[in-house]
């Protein structure tokens, strides 16, 4: 990790300190983003962006700010944090804004979470052209594409963070992604369209792009021919790499912050059971390779394992300082980090064996959930299950209820934990939804 990231970091606490503010918090970011896109035969887009950014959250006289600043040049650094000092003087006083106790530091684990990668520090240009062109190469094996755009994206972040009370802390990680959008001709003129991208911190962790092309070729192929689905009640099987997005609004309202602007159908949750006791979360910012980890969250509060959810129960929720000061809660984290949904011990193929009638959903078409209410209504695409077996593909539906009782009729959960995210989640299986169509 680059010195002066620290350096800055420090140089901004100082700063900040003699200007007057009582305590401060600095982070110190660099990063850069390449990506390549290729589009049927031809490069369409390059971009390689390189960014240095200075963040601050300053204390001053009962009153709290935050800051950030591009120019990390001394002279401007220091001007930049007189005049943030000044500008919080004048903001009206919060007693509940106070930098996180120190406490909160201590037992931060030295875990190696091997979020760098070497090799993709020094990717080139041709590699990155050969990804393209190989995956491009790959799905141009039917008459029926009409187009194809592959890409490939990789980077790499680095931090450093101090504050006037102890803490210091850096962090760095590298990341790959790649994949492809597909385009086929379909009956009449209708088109199907599916992707598959695949990413993670290391390069190890993702498929070849013969697989990554497979896969694509798969799931749009699957499309053809799909028509709009029935108005039905019925068993709903959720693939696992989209039954992340409903474990994501599950747990949005989970948090402090929430509970106290009264915006979270869980504010009566806690030390009960509102859930089946198929579905178990953990928080853990520990996992090695995960997209989410990390030794300590944005407070500087040391990273540590966090049950959710335990077969059903639930046990605890993002809780970060300045709301656990407002609602007398213990602070835990006030972001989360790799949700891990415990898995089954069925795949897919078993789990869809078991449905006489349903519906297995491949992907999301927008909709909404509420976070106080829970209710929910997602647009969705996917096919039906008859007998056990997953037949003609469907579009055009709605599924609709509210999430609660959505995790309360969960009735099993896949063996197939989705890698490329930094939710991971199985296959979910639900009975008794309502889903809207024809």
């Amino acid at each position: 990790m680059s010195v002066d990231l620290q350096t800055f970091a420090e140089q901004a606490v100082d700063a900040a300190k003699k200007a007057g503010a009582a305590d401060a918090w600095a982070s110190a970011k660099q990063g850069r983003e390449v990506e390549f896109e290729y589009r049927d035969g031809k490069l369409e887009k390059v971009k390689d962006a390189t960014s240095r950014s200075l963040s601050v959250k300053l204390y001053v006289d009962g009153r709290y700010s935050a800051h950030s600043i591009n120019d990390l040049r001394a002279p401007q650094i220091k001007s930049f944090i007189a005049e943030a000092v000044a500008i919080t003087r004048a903001l009206q006083p919060d007693e509940y804004r106070k930098i996180t106790p120190p406490e909160l530091y201590r037992g931060r684990s030295s875990k190696d979470l091997q979020l760098i990668d070497p090799t993709l520090e020094h990717l080139d240009r041709d590699q990155r052209l050969a990804w393209c062109k190989e995956l491009d190469t790959l799905t141009h094996t039917d008459q029926r594409l009409i187009s194809a755009t592959c890409g490939v994206y990789d980077g790499f972040s680095r931090s450093a963070s101090v504050s006037s009370n102890g803490f210091s802390g850096s962090a760095e990680s590298t990341y790959l992604w790649m994949g492809t959008q597909l385009t086929f001709k379909d009956k009449g003129d209708k088109r199907a369209s599916s992707a598959f991208y695949a990413g993670g911190v290391q390069r190890i962790d993702l498929p070849t792009p013969q697989e990554i092309a497979a896969l694509a070729l798969k799931r749009v192929r699957d499309r053809l021919g799909a028509s709009k689905g029935p108005t039905v009640k019925a068993t709903m099987l959720v693939d696992s790499s989209v039954a992340g997005s409903l474990i994501s609004r599950l747990l949005k309202p989970a948090t402090a912050r929430a509970f106290q602007q009264g915006q979270s159908f869980w504010s009566d949750y806690q030390g009960s059971k509102p859930f089946s006791d198929k579905l178990t979360i953990v928080d853990d910012p520990l996992l090695a390779r995960g997209m989410g980890s990390r030794h300590f969250d944005g407070e500087g509060i040391a990273a540590k394992p966090m049950t959710l959810i335990e077969q059903g129960e639930v046990k605890h929720i993002y809780v970060d300082t300045y709301y656990g000061r407002k609602l007398k809660m213990t602070p835990t984290t006030g972001s989360s980090s790799n949700v891990i949904i415990t898995p089954g011990s069925k795949s897919l193929a078993e789990l869809t064996s078991g449905i006489s009638e349903g519906i297995y959903v491949t992907s999301w078409l927008g909709g909404n959930a509420d976070n106080t209410t829970g209710e929910f209504s997602l647009g969705l695409r996917g096919h039906l299950i008859k007998n056990g077996k997953i037949a003609a593909p469907v579009d055009q539906m709605n599924v609709t209820g509210d999430l609660e009782s959505l995790f309360k009729n969960l009735i099993a959960v896949g063996n197939d934990p989705w890698l490329y995210s930094s939710t991971r989640s199985p296959s979910l299986m639900f009975e008794n939804v309502h889903f809207s169509g024809a």
